[in-house]
């Protein structure tokens, strides 16, 4: 990060710190400690404890305020993130001529008894539009939150199976981190819209603007970021940016499992977070006290809040989401066909929300009439389909001729993105078409583990229920498969 900084280098020869008067040094911290009033009004409460407090005032020379920093990187960050706060707040506290310089010490490891230093003028930034803006109203600097737009409570049809979980969720949203539902665990089967709700409690609170950062993020993609910065050796950077969110939202939090170094290390950021007061949201595929090799400490923390289960919708709430799907693929159902799609798909919201797909492709692109033989024939294709039994072999071999791959590429270790789509989606027929266990099914394709698997299965199901391309292709298969 030093290009960052390129007028520095040439003030990084080591400089003699030069004592100055006991006066001085007083007024110089009570200046700084003006400064660090007005900057604690404006930036989240674990921002000011991590990056602001450990800044030491040394001493005052004219309008130019010195200041001691622990390392170059603290002064990267910080200059990098805070820009506009810090020049707004130095020229408040010292005037329009007001200037701020940082000092990394250097610790002498000899006799010497002189200190030296690093020192870096501060504000290279140049001031523009797109600098982040901070002020007394608006303490956020703009990151990526992950949210999907698309998930919001408008579009998440509420019924007995899900009633309490939803109710929980907006309170949360308009209120984050001041309830007690603080955390608040959602648990249910695959399905069931845990995903949907949660990230609803995101885009409302960004919406809303009742917090500065909120962070949608799933176990594996935390844990994936977390080895990574053990590689880089930024774990301090990784730590430091989780603590900093306001809504911290995990999914799947069943997939820490068996992840001991991962789950020590949201355990502090869990700490941190709930002490700070930010709110904490997760989803689990069962109860926290029902994981398996997840540390008990995390386990006590998962149940501090409020954990709430999501069922499978009833009769009722069913058909409420088959009239709010087929309305938004642009058409009407009949009434005899939404009582006999309802009433014959009951295990959960995406088998009725692929149920409904396989009618609107049959109607749109067969010219098919929307009427009970339809709808009998879709239902009645996609349960022959899971009643039979099909061999691993035969589900590859269909799936790689159909992405034009090799049934060898499938179970290599490449991440090329339409490798890793296809065998994702091989995974995920193999699952719902023949009877082997997670852990078997791992096991033939490249030996992977069963989590994987899960992964693979919940991605493949994500992107039929939201991209229409993906329906196709899972149409496709399933007809080939069928053939």
């Amino acid at each position: 990060m030093l290009e960052l900084f390129p007028a520095i280098k040439e003030d990084l020869s080591p400089k003699v710190v030069h004592k100055q008067s006991a006066s001085s040094d007083i007024y110089a911290q009570s200046k700084w400690t003006e400064c660090l009033e007005l900057i604690k009004d404006n930036v989240p409460s674990q921002v000011y404890l991590t990056w602001f407090e450990p800044i030491q005032a040394l001493r005052l020379e004219n309008s130019k305020l010195v200041v001691k920093i622990p390392s170059q990187f603290f002064c990267e960050w910080i200059e990098e993130h805070y820009y506009p706060l810090l020049e707004k707040t130095i020229k408040k506290c010292l005037g329009p001529s007001g200037s701020l310089e940082y000092e990394v010490v250097i610790e002498e490891t000899g006799d010497s008894l002189e200190e030296r230093t690093i020192k870096m003028p501060a504000f290279k930034y140049p001031t523009s539009k797109s600098d982040p803006q901070v002020d007394s109203n608006e303490g956020a600097i703009e990151f990526t939150s992950h949210l999907n737009p698309r998930y919001v409570f408008e579009n998440f049809v509420q019924g007995d199976n899900n009633q309490f979980a939803s109710s929980a969720s907006i309170a949360i949203s308009d209120n984050p981190g001041t309830t007690r539902f603080n955390p608040l665990v959602i648990y249910g089967e695959t399905g069931l819209g845990k995903t949907h709700l949660v990230q609803s409690i995101g885009n409302r609170i960004v919406q809303n603007k009742r917090a500065k950062r909120v962070l949608y993020s799933t176990s594996e993609r935390f844990a994936m970021e977390f080895i990574n910065s053990i590689q880089n050796n930024r774990t301090n950077d990784f730590s430091n940016f989780y603590r900093s969110v306001d809504v911290l939202i995990i999914d799947d939090i069943q997939f820490f499992q068996g992840k001991e170094k991962t789950q020590d290390n949201f355990f502090h950021t869990f700490n941190a977070i709930h002490q700070a007061g930010k709110q904490i949201v997760l989803t689990s595929d069962k109860p926290p006290r029902d994981l398996k090799e997840v540390d008990d400490r995390l386990i006590s923390r998962f149940q501090w809040g409020l954990i709430v289960d999501i069922q499978p919708p009833d009769y009722e709430t069913r058909i409420a989401i088959l009239q709010k799907k087929s309305k938004d693929e642009g058409i009407e159902l009949p009434g005899d066909v939404l009582d006999y799609l309802a009433k014959h798909t009951t295990s959960n919201v995406r088998e009725l929300e692929g149920t409904l797909i396989s009618l609107v492709a049959k109607h749109t692109f067969e010219r098919k009439e929307l009427n009970l033989d339809l709808a009998a024939e879709v239902v009645h294709g996609i349960a022959s389909v899971k009643e039979k039994e099909y061999s691993l072999e035969t589900i590859k071999q269909i799936v790689a001729e159909y992405f034009k791959l090799s049934v060898q590429s499938l179970d290599s270790k490449s991440r090329k993105q339409e490798i890793v789509l296809a065998r994702q989606m091989a995974m995920y027929l193999t699952k719902e078409y023949t009877q082997l266990s997670l852990k078997s099914i791992g096991k033939q394709f490249g030996n992977r583990d069963h989590s994987t698997v899960i992964y693979s299965c919940k991605s493949i199901c994500d992107l039929i229920s939201t991209n229409p391309s993906m329906k196709n292709t899972f149409q496709a298969l399933i007809a080939r498969i069928n053939r």
